[in-house]
């Protein structure tokens, strides 16, 4: 049976608009997250998340789920969720939820053989990402939460402490959608924090139970996309403080080395990355994905620290001035490349959810598009937070003819 395209549903800041998002994934998880919490941070129960995935997993009879590309790295991968309260901010985007909370997903070097199946998202959330995205296909929630993923809940940690990455998503998608990358980077030797930027997804399932639904997709707040860049510097800044802290929130914070972190972004989590570095020395280097620059980076530039610009057709040289201005306002190692056959959501997840849904793109094959992300941002971390040297950073390689180098 064919199965319907997933489309944008509207015309979002972040977002490229009038571009199809292939979007099409499978789920698996209907229990997940039936917890309350009356702290101010709390990991969500390793063996809820477990019974909830293993107990999706059994109720998909129909067909089989998506499977994620495997990761390179050589380490297992761990995965636990925790619920972030800042008391002392009150939420930009509905002040009645008083204090801003945020789900973040930490990824983690981990022991083989050990922990149990990590769920793709909700059910809830699959419910309403179906809704905004593909109205009226006919999509089982239950299919699109099932993705199969390769981090394990309640696994034990790697020894030893590594460098920790940030990642943001595009506006309107769920933290979900940058699973293979963050799966990708801890197999690598990397702590990541993927964050959901709360009314900012679709929707984002809270430990009472709750789904908060985005409450500035549908036009942009006072202050524009450049609002929700800064909004997510802050949220990012935040985070840090939580997982670097002195007492914090995360018990395998000791994981983490704090001289070396480095932050990634989709579309407007893309410009949250150059928001965020300008505001925080921490963050060491960063790569936007595919995001219009709306949060101008400041006419000293990033302090020399290192930034990568890695985009769709779309953004090359004269498609988008603010990656123009960008890159002139840039004053450390600085990249710009483009993938060719690329599109908006080619830095995600999305390719191989819409080639399992039976609606591939006509451009570089989903696998390829997983691959190219996974190596150019892996090679970029490696390079600038493990001093690794990473000759395919320096120019064209004949193993990635898709990648074009621009010196505008």
């Amino acid at each position: 049976m064919m199965k319907p395209r997933i489309t944008h549903a509207s015309r979002t800041p972040g977002r490229k608009t009038g571009r199809r998002d292939r979007t099409r994934t499978p789920s698996l998880i209907a229990a997940l997250l039936s917890l309350t919490t009356a702290t101010a941070a709390c990991t969500v129960s390793p063996a809820r998340q477990v019974a909830a995935a293993r107990a999706a997993r059994a109720a998909l009879s129909a067909s089989d789920p998506a499977v994620l590309p495997r990761p390179t790295g050589p380490h297992a991968v761990g995965r636990t969720v925790l619920s972030l309260v800042d008391e002392h901010r009150r939420d930009p985007w509905v002040p009645s939820a008083a204090a801003r909370r945020l789900m973040v997903s930490m990824y983690y070097p981990a022991r083989p053989g050990t922990g149990g199946p990590a769920p793709y998202m909700t059910e809830e959330e699959a419910r309403l990402f179906l809704q905004a995205k593909a109205p009226g296909a006919g999509v089982s929630p239950a299919l699109l939460s099932g993705t199969r993923t390769w981090a394990h809940t309640g696994a034990r940690p790697a020894g030893g402490r590594f460098p920790l990455v940030v990642l943001s998503p595009g506006l309107s998608f769920p933290r979900a959608t940058l699973s293979g990358l963050a799966e990708e980077l801890a197999a690598r030797g990397y702590v990541v924090a993927l964050i959901d930027h709360t009314y900012e997804s679709t929707g984002t399932t809270v430990p009472d139970g709750r789904t908060l639904a985005c409450a500035v997709c549908g036009e942009p707040p006072a202050g524009g996309p450049a609002a929700i860049a800064r909004s997510r510097a802050a949220d990012v800044s935040f985070v840090i403080d939580r997982l670097t802290g002195r007492h914090p929130a995360w018990t395998r914070s000791r994981m983490i080395d704090p001289r070396r972190i480095g932050m990634a972004g989709h579309s407007i989590g893309g410009d949250a990355v150059a928001a965020t570095m300008a505001a925080d020395r921490r963050v060491r280097a960063g790569v936007n994905m595919d995001g219009t620059f709306y949060a101008p980076i400041p006419p000293a530039g990033l302090n020399h620290r290192p930034f990568l610009m890695f985009g769709a057709e779309h953004e090359a040289p004269g498609a988008d001035p603010t990656w123009t201005q960008a890159w002139r306002s840039l004053n450390g190692w600085k990249r710009w490349l483009t993938v060719a056959g690329s599109d908006h959501g080619t830095f995600t997840d999305m390719p191989v959810l819409s080639a399992w849904a039976g609606k591939p793109g006509t451009g570089v094959s989903p696998e390829r598009a997983e691959q190219i992300t996974r190596t150019y941002v892996g090679a970029f971390f490696d390079l600038h937070l493990k001093a690794i040297r990473q000759p395919l950073l320096d120019g064209p390689s004949p193993a990635n003819p898709e990648i074009t180098f621009q010196s505008p």
